[in-house]
């Protein structure tokens, strides 16, 4: 996968502040208790991922760790989080990361 480049930034940033406006005006609307904007680094070795996953934390103020066999980074606004997720190229044959 790939990030936004700056035009889909916008259009994401502008799309998620309207969808804020649009459930504030509409209080009858159901609203979800929390979300998870996921960003995944592009292909590459795990090792190359997980340094990209590196550099994202430091740019969020974040600690890079390991979860449930992912390596990730995370930033929480309330009940919306920020995490930026490498999922090992032999995740599917040891889930646990061991």
């Amino acid at each position: 996968m790939t990030y936004a480049d700056p035009g889909e930034r916008a259009r994401f940033i502008a799309g998620l502040l309207g969808l804020a406006i649009f459930l504030e005006a509409n209080p009858d609307v159901p609203a979800p208790l929390y979300t998870d904007v996921l960003v995944f680094p592009a292909a590459g070795t795990d090792a190359e991922r997980c340094a990209e996953i590196d550099a994202i934390a430091a740019r969020i103020g974040a600690e890079s760790q390991t979860v449930c066999g992912h390596y990730i980074a995370a930033r929480y606004f309330g009940p919306v989080q920020y995490r930026a997720v490498a999922i090992p190229h032999d995740n599917d044959r040891n889930p646990d990361g061991e």
